[in-house]
């Protein structure tokens, strides 16, 4: 890798960084978390590396979802344990509806930072800085919390160490047994308002998972119906704290990011000669990269030259954040593109931040229609261009919060206020996500069967 090394990235222009006021202060928090345990490992890594290869040739799916932002505040264990039992209600949909294996990837031990569109808010005549996330600063809206402190980032290693701990429990543990997932999706449609819509599915699981009983395939038989694999990721944006968690692998003398399994570059920080850019060039796990509205083929293809010069599969997964009302239009001429360069990619949907709205009372949101549309736009779209849509990246949760409007149950822009926790984007809650599982599953199955 020419020139590079894990502070390489500091010669480079960088944006959506706090300004510390204790250079000193910083550098012995980065010393102290270089000494750190890693929080994942290489071999795990390269794991994932390996099944969104496969992903990338159609033989497999992408389900990446959780938190837009993790907080201190809201670390708990039910929190967990709840975000992780929708995604895997979600995989089993997807599972069963693609015939494929999918590869599940959390938002989550890590998602602490987010990017802004401004460095600084103001309420009432007081401007203070911007919240960037739980491991730059708070989010109370105080000169106190707003000032960013590098001790944040001891936290967010110690909440992201605990989170894994509790995930690798509950992948093991008996938590992600096949039937008991299957039972919590059965009383997701049982209760569901449109359940007729999705029963069929359902009952085409459940007689799949008898037939293999039948055959004597089950949890005691079969670690793969009690147990499942998965993996973490985050927007690596706070450049000093992923820098400190860069290991060499002592088996390939490799350097990896330990804080995630994947890591992705934002729609704010992708500037080729830039320093998130620079940074992700040189690490050997797998990357996302958003890729916004205004985005050309140019710039795709120097991305992909940049950051997968070798074009190896599982590198590198396109990130779409269109917007339902653009998508059809924006998407065709990049995938064209890349497809033409014979660019090995997972394409990925994200149909949450390209339609985010404001609501009457102010508060930030999302329609559930928009995000379905997006979801539809972008099936159509490769099934148009011969190509594979590969995955989905949702904002979500376990909780039943009420911050995205829609959906089966009709949340309207008047029942935000029930129960709006979010700090930062609005997320689908439990019933929305599996809602969309199941709605999706049959584009799933079209794009399946379209390359077979």
């Amino acid at each position: 890798m020419t020139n590079w090394s894990t502070r390489s990235w500091r010669e480079k222009p960088i944006q959506q960084q706090p300004q510390y006021s204790s250079q000193e202060q910083l550098e012995q928090v980065e010393r102290q978390l270089k000494s750190f345990p890693p929080l994942v490992f290489a071999e795990e890594i390269r794991a994932l590396k390996t099944q969104l290869g496969r992903v990338s040739h159609g033989n497999g799916f992408l389900l990446q979802g959780g938190d837009c932002a993790e907080t201190f505040a809201d670390f708990t264990a039910p929190k967990i344990r709840d975000t992780f039992k929708v995604i895997l209600q979600m995989a089993v949909v997807l599972t069963f509806a693609g015939s494929c294996p999918v590869t599940k990837v959390a938002r989550m031990a890590g998602q602490f930072a987010k990017p802004r569109s401004s460095d600084t808010e103001t309420i009432d005549g007081v401007t203070l800085p911007s919240y960037r996330g739980d491991i730059i600063n708070g989010a109370e809206f105080t000169a106190a919390a707003r000032e960013p402190n590098p001790q944040r980032m001891i936290h967010a290693y110690h909440h992201s160490a605990a989170t894994l701990n509790l995930l690798r429990a509950f992948a093991q543990g008996g938590l992600a047994d096949l039937h008991k997932v299957h039972k919590w999706n059965m009383s997701f449609v049982q209760a569901n308002p449109l359940k007729e819509k999705y029963l069929q599915v359902a009952e085409q699981i459940q007689s799949a998972l008898k037939f293999m009983e039948v055959l004597g395939i089950n949890g005691e038989s079969n670690a793969k119906i009690s147990e499942t694999q998965l993996f973490t990721s985050h927007e690596a944006l706070l450049l000093p704290y992923e820098e400190a968690l860069t290991r060499t692998d002592t088996l390939t003398g490799l350097p990896y990011n330990c804080s995630a399994h994947m890591v992705w570059i934002g729609e704010r920080t992708r500037q080729l000669d830039h320093a998130h850019v620079e940074f992700m060039r040189g690490i050997h796990n797998p990357l996302g990269v958003k890729v916004g509205p205004n985005t050309t083929p140019d710039e795709v293809i120097q991305l992909l030259d940049v950051l997968n010069p070798h074009n190896e599969p599982g590198r590198i997964t396109l990130i779409t954040r269109m917007g339902a009302n653009v998508l059809a239009e924006k998407l065709p001429t990049v995938v064209r593109r890349v497809k033409a360069e014979g660019r090995h990619v997972v394409w990925s949907s994200d149909p949450m931040h390209g339609n985010t709205v404001k609501a009457e009372n102010g508060l930030k949101t999302r329609y559930f229609d928009d995000i379905h549309a997006e979801l539809r736009q972008f099936f159509a779209v490769h099934q148009a261009e011969g190509t594979y849509p590969g995955g989905v990246h949702l904002e979500m949760t376990g909780e039943d919060v009420t911050e995205c409007t829609g959906g089966a149950y009709k949340i309207s822009e008047h029942d935000l206020t029930q129960r709006y926790l979010t700090q930062c984007d609005p997320r689908l809650n439990a019933d929305q996500v599996l809602e969309l599982a199941f709605l999706v599953a049959d584009s799933l199955k079209e794009a399946r069967q379209g390359r077979g």
